[in-house]
Order: structure tokens, then sequence, then C-alpha cells
């Protein structure tokens, strides 16, 4: 049987034609897709930018939906769904983007950091910590080691808040010895060791010798000596940590003038404190030059508070001049004294620099914030 050979002389042009036919088909195609991917981009980004949230990860899944390969949307899908506290969601965007065997090392680091502050603001701290560890070594490691940093403080788990500070340290990216002797003084300060002063010495000269010029450490050790029986020594460690820390004079005057009474030494404290005094002109210092010279038997120390008022406005020195002078309407004396002291007495608290919580009584973390060292040593009258 002979080839016909205009057989193949007519299916070539047909093949050629059916061809470019399919080409055309699947360019106009891949054409409308490109056309729909990017308008659905930039709608999301636009309507980001209007924050409207809603609008743009409705517009960002649809972009999703047309390039499902695309790593970035999947990222900017997941940001969006935690910001909103859909963390479930986001959780989800990021599990899948981990499980792509297609992201390189780089894409799978920031999808597991990605994932850990989902976990993070999810509340769910066991497992923000186990993926937190997982991005040591990475480019992402100091954001995870200031995560977990958080997460042991929070905890109070001193001992590894220890060794991620260390690692912060040694990274040169900032000093972390205030911190390191504040988990010093936590431990020394912990209900494991509350009998044991020995234990509680040791920790705080260890504080001391890290952060040699901050406040917390002398002060917890004058606090144990005294309580040790050794008033003597307390006396002395708060006296070096007015030269070594001259801001924390406020903190330490009041303690002073306790342990001056019991040990007797008035003249001696009396002319530390006003030299004090006289640098650092704190209603703390003067409440406790005042309480000395009150027990050494003088009767008439309104005039100290007096003085003050001289150098410096206060209501609440006014308050406490007040209360010790004698008026001409002594009748109403009583009720203008609870007055005065009714609007002294939010002058006399703390108050957080960070985040603005105030409080009685000073604390070296803010209750509020987290910070440390952000309450001044003074009043907010002072401030």
């Amino acid at each position: 049987m002979e080839f016909d050979t205009s057989w193949v002389l007519f299916g070539f042009p047909l093949a050629f034609g059916l061809g470019w036919l399919a080409s055309r088909v699947d360019l106009r195609q891949l054409r409308f897709e490109n056309r729909q991917t990017p308008r659905a981009y930039f709608k999301g980004l636009n309507y980001l930018l209007n924050e409207q949230q809603d609008q743009a990860i409705d517009a960002f899944i649809e972009a999703v939906q047309h390039d499902p390969d695309t790593s970035e949307l999947h990222f900017a899908l997941g940001n969006l769904f935690r910001r909103r506290g859909e963390y479930e969601r986001a959780v989800r965007v990021h599990q899948h983007l981990l499980s792509r065997g297609d992201l390189s090392q780089a894409d799978l680091d920031r999808a597991q950091h990605a994932l850990a502050l989902d976990f993070l603001k999810a509340g769910l701290i066991d497992r923000a910590e186990d993926s937190l560890s997982k991005l040591e070594g990475t480019a992402f490691a100091e954001q995870a080691h200031l995560a977990l940093l958080s997460i042991y403080e929070r905890s109070r788990d001193w001992a590894k808040a220890t060794d991620i500070a260390h690692k912060l340290n040694a990274s040169g990216n900032g000093s972390f010895q205030g911190r390191l002797a504040h988990y010093l003084c936590e431990q020394a300060e912990s209900t494991e060791i509350a009998q044991d002063h020995a234990s509680k010495i040791r920790l705080l000269q260890q504080a001391i010798d890290t952060a040699p010029h901050a406040a917390r450490a002398p002060l917890a050790m004058a606090k144990v000596l005294h309580a040790s029986g050794e008033p003597q020594a307390a006396y002395d460690t708060l006296k070096r940590l007015a030269h070594t820390a001259p801001s924390a004079v406020p903190l330490l005057a009041p303690r002073l003038s306790v342990l001056a009474q019991e040990l007797r030494c008035f003249d001696d404290a009396l002319q530390f404190l006003e030299h004090l005094y006289q640098h650092t002109a704190s209603l703390d210092v003067l409440q406790a030059i005042v309480s000395l010279r009150t027990a050494r038997g003088e009767t008439d120390t309104s005039q100290w508070f007096a003085k003050h008022l001289e150098r410096e406005p206060s209501l609440v020195a006014a308050t406490q001049w007040i209360a010790n002078e004698k008026f001409e309407h002594q009748q109403f004396h009583p009720q203008v004294q609870r007055a005065l002291e009714r609007a002294a007495k939010p002058l006399q608290r703390y108050r957080c620099a960070a985040c603005g919580f105030e409080a009685t009584q000073h604390f070296w973390q803010c209750p509020g914030c987290q910070a440390w060292d952000s309450y001044p040593p003074k009043r907010i009258e002072e401030l």
C-alpha cells in the first residue's frame, strides 16, 4: 500500500493552526489571570492604607485564590488575621506556609517567627515558647530571645530568663546587666529562701557585683542585714549607696532614719541626711530628718516644712506644716487638715515613666507594662 504524501502536506498546516489556536487561548487566560491578581492585590493594599481591614482581607483572599503559590500574599493575609484577633486563621495560614516544600529557608524561618507571634498573641505561651525556640541560629534569633525573655519574666522563671539575658548580652545589642541584677534580687526575695539569710546575702552580693550602680540590691542587702541582727552593717550599706546611686536617696532615707534611731547615732545620721537634702530636696529625705529630730526629743519641727516651702512649692509639705502649727480658728483646723490630706494623698504616689501606672509604693518592675526601672524614686508632686 502506497503512502499518500498529500495527507502529510494537508496535516502540517492543520496541526500548526490548532497549536496556534491553543496558544492564543492559553495566553488569553494567562493575561486574564495576571490582570486579576494585581487588581485584587492593589485593591487589598488600598483598603489596608485606608484602615479597612475586613475589605483588605477579602481582597487578599481573592488574590491568593488566583495565585496560591505566592508566599508574600500569605504572609500579608496571616498578619492581617493576627491584627484583627483572628489567631486561629493566622495560625492556619502560617502553618500552611511551613508545610510547603518550595519555600526558601529564609521564608520558612519567617513563617516560623510569624507562627510564634500568633501563639504569643493568642496567649498560648507553651506553643509560643516551642516555636520561638526553633528560631535559634536564624535571622530572627534576637527577636525570639526578646520574646522568650518576656515570657520567662511574666512566668517568673528567673533561671531561664537569666540564660536568655546572657545570650542577648553576648550578642552586643545593648547591656542586660541591670536585668540580670534584678533577676538575682527576685531569686533572693523568693519564698524558697525566705529564712535563709546566707543565701539571700550571697545572691544580693552577686547582684551588686553585676550592676554596681543599681540601687535595688544594696537596699535589699540592708534589709536582710538588719533582719539578721546587723544594723550597723545595714546602716553602712545605705550610706555607701547614697554615693554610688544618688538618685536612690529618697528611697534609702526612711530606712536610714530607722536604723539611726536603733543605733542611737542621731548626730551622724542628721548631718548625713541634711547634707543629702541640700543636693536633693526630697520630701522623703525631709520626713526622715523630721523623724530623727522628733525621736531625739525636739518638739518644734514644723520649721523644716516651712523651709521646704521656701525652696519648693509643695502641697504635702504645706499639709505637714499646718498640722504642726497653731492658728487663730482652731475649731476649723481638723476640717482643713482632712481636706488638705485628701488633696495631697494622690501627689504622694509613684508614677511609671513608661505607661503612667500610679502606685502608693515604689516598684522595680511596673505591674502595668512590665518595664524595669521605670518608676522614678520621686513622688508625683516632685516630678
